[in-house]
């Protein structure tokens, strides 16, 4: 029998800096909370709401895979392998930070949010050379199906690329639909997030931002209560 974790969207932390609304699944930055440190190595899933006209400066990263999914707006991305791209809605962005980099993100709308998921995923190799890659997923794929937005780097699929044996999956079911998904390790654990919507899991009713962990398990399958949204992370438990 599967190994899970309920996380509801109200235990998730919180905080409002004015130019940056942005609310974080596990510990992040000044919100500590040693029950969510990370699950598996799924290490970070934020979502951020950039205010107009905002944006984070030049900071550094090393070490992980970096993945972000855009779902409102437009943001810029600037970095030191010499990268400058922006980031609509239904791109997908992947970054292995490797042996280190610098990067900015900005909103140039003046009216607008950015509204965006920031994944970081700790990376099977360190010291890799950093990369960058971006591209567009067509929202039709993702209807009633899994669509693979990322994958390990020697996977033959025509995913997005990282270092780790995991994978990220989104899709945009109708209401009462099944979907299941099979394992590809023995090591492999499920994370389940809810954008919007809502669906029964293990027993289990998930909402707007509710999430479950699922382990010990070679596959899984949740019930739709409505339209939904829903991001998927299978990654190695250890």
């Amino acid at each position: 029998m599967a190994k899970t974790v309920f996380h509801p969207a109200s235990g998730r932390g919180h905080i409002d800096h004015g130019w940056l609304n942005t609310a974080h699944s596990f510990s992040f930055a000044g919100w500590y909370d040693p029950e969510k440190v990370h699950f598996g190595m799924l290490r970070v899933l934020n979502d951020d709401w950039v205010a107009p006209g905002m944006g984070f400066g030049k900071h550094p990263h090393d070490n992980m895979e970096i993945i972000t999914v855009v779902v409102k707006g437009a943001l810029e991305h600037k970095d030191s392998m010499g990268h400058t791209e922006t980031i609509y809605p239904d791109e997908v962005q992947v970054m292995s930070a490797g042996t280190g980099i610098l990067h900015s993100e900005y909103n140039h709308d003046e009216t607008e949010a950015v509204e965006l998921f920031q994944i970081w995923i700790f990376p099977e190799q360190r010291s890799v050379t950093p990369r960058y890659d971006q591209r567009a997923f067509d929202p039709e794929l993702r209807k009633d199906s899994l669509l693979l937005l990322a994958s390990p780097a020697n996977s033959a699929d025509e995913s997005l690329k990282i270092h780790q044996q995991a994978w990220v999956y989104r899709t945009t079911p109708g209401a009462h639909r099944t979907m299941a998904a099979n394992a590809h390790s023995s090591n492999s654990g499920f994370y389940i997030f809810v954008i919007e919507g809502s669906i029964e899991l293990e027993g289990q009713k998930l909402g707007r931002r509710d999430a479950m962990g699922l382990w010990e398990t070679d596959s899984f399958s949740f019930n739709t209560q409505e339209d939904s949204d829903v991001l998927i992370f299978e990654v190695p438990m250890k």
